[in-house]
């Protein structure tokens, strides 16, 4: 038992030390590149009733919630996703607001995955939220933001891939394919099965322009040419249509923002929520099998708490992209600060003077009682492992 209580539940870790400070200097400057677009920050509560996060809104699979009671008997939930959260408290305290608005939250989600799935079962994650604007430059706005976190963190080489739910919706819709032939070819898509994908569709029966949008999706790498055929060939098919025009207008977007680099099209991407109305993305990068960020339009999900509000937004899974960072040797600098203050015991009171002296001026100060066995290296040493950029000696 005793040992039992020296470790944490599956799927959850301490974060300690350097660890634990360069998550802290990841996420301020995750904060700021978020502030600078105008964005103000938000808390909720970590858990929620329950319907927060049910099947009707189209967030985590029950099965996958951590779930108890309160003590009227209400069912709670520890949230698996903040967007729902925020949506919840944007329809509460914005109701009336006819201006978009735009939070930033940061928090830690809670999903009860499968043991063999080898995940984190808590992370933490840091996004934000447009709400109330419906425009292609909303999206923009957005997915630059985005991008602009990534590279606030350090990172490099990524990719954002971009898509639109209608597109998939269209495709199911044109074809008349029943709930459970969409399913299948949900499942295959969001496994990458892009084999079992055509393999799927070769069996059904559909009109020639249908089945050549129908093998785009697998476009991984979709190009503007692409876009444009895939235009001429959804001209039949409006839904279809409107997704590929909202894509080639969000590109033009993002050309101004100068961010169309870091982004790929996949028209047929599958959301992991089913809230996600029009354009959803996901990031990647090496190092990380996982999406260091997600994100997606929602114009219907504030519906559910009274408010009728277009949306979009997006999350940094904060622990993917610290994975990320140090797989890809790249750096979060510690700053070398503060002084260790090492005294004998006849110089305690000289040295909280000092100590105070130095807090008083916005500096911090560690105190440390001399140790007759200890050398002055050994203090130096100490002092260079906490990173504290001066030793002072007090005898």
């Amino acid at each position: 038992m005793k040992n039992q209580l020296l470790h944490t539940p599956e799927g959850v870790r301490d974060i300690y030390n350097d660890e634990c400070r360069k998550k802290q200097i990841l996420q301020e400057k995750l904060k700021k590149a978020i502030e600078s677009y105008g964005y103000q920050i938000i808390q909720t509560p970590t858990f929620e009733y329950f319907d927060i996060f049910g099947k009707e809104i189209g967030t985590t699979p029950a099965k996958d919630l951590y779930k108890f009671f309160d003590r009227e008997g209400n069912t709670l939930v520890l949230r698996p996703d903040i967007t729902p959260s925020v949506a919840r408290a944007a329809a509460m305290y914005f109701g009336g607001e006819e201006m978009p608005v735009r939070l930033y939250y940061m928090g830690n989600t809670f999903i009860n995955n499968s043991s063999y799935q080898g995940r984190l079962k808590e992370n933490t994650q840091l996004g934000a939220e447009m709400i109330g604007d419906n425009s292609v430059y909303a999206d923009a706005e957005i997915i630059s933001m985005a991008v602009e976190c990534l590279l606030e963190a350090g990172l490099k080489e990524f990719q954002l891939s971009v898509g639109h739910s209608d597109f998939f919706t269209g495709l199911i819709e044109a074809a008349g394919l029943c709930e459970e032939a969409a399913d299948e070819l949900r499942e295959l898509i969001a496994n990458k099965n892009y084999f079992g994908v055509e393999e799927a569709v070769s069996r059904l029966e559909m009109e020639e322009n249908l089945r050549d949008l129908f093998g785009m999706l697998g476009g991984l790498y979709f190009s503007i040419d692409e876009m444009a055929k895939a235009r001429a060939l959804a001209v039949n098919y409006p839904k279809i249509l409107s997704a590929i025009v909202r894509l080639e207008e969000l590109h033009k977007a993002l050309e101004v923002y100068g961010t169309g680099r870091y982004v790929s099209y996949e028209p047929g991407m599958i959301g992991n929520y089913r809230y996600y109305t029009g354009i959803i993305f996901v990031g990647y990068t090496f190092g990380s099998g996982e999406p260091i960020l997600k994100g997606g339009r929602y114009d219907r999900l504030l519906s559910h708490f009274g408010k009728q509000a277009a949306s979009i937004g997006f999350a940094v899974v904060a622990d993917q992209l610290m994975a990320a960072l140090a797989r890809q040797k790249i750096a979060v600098l510690l700053p070398e600060e503060g002084e260790l203050i090492v005294y004998a015991k006849e110089r305690f009171q000289d040295a909280v003077s000092m100590a105070k002296k130095i807090r008083k001026h916005g500096g911090n100060a560690e105190l440390m009682a001399l140790d007759s066995y200890r050398t002055k290296e050994d203090y130096e040493s100490y002092a260079e492992q906490n990173h504290r950029k001066k030793v002072t000696i007090l005898k």
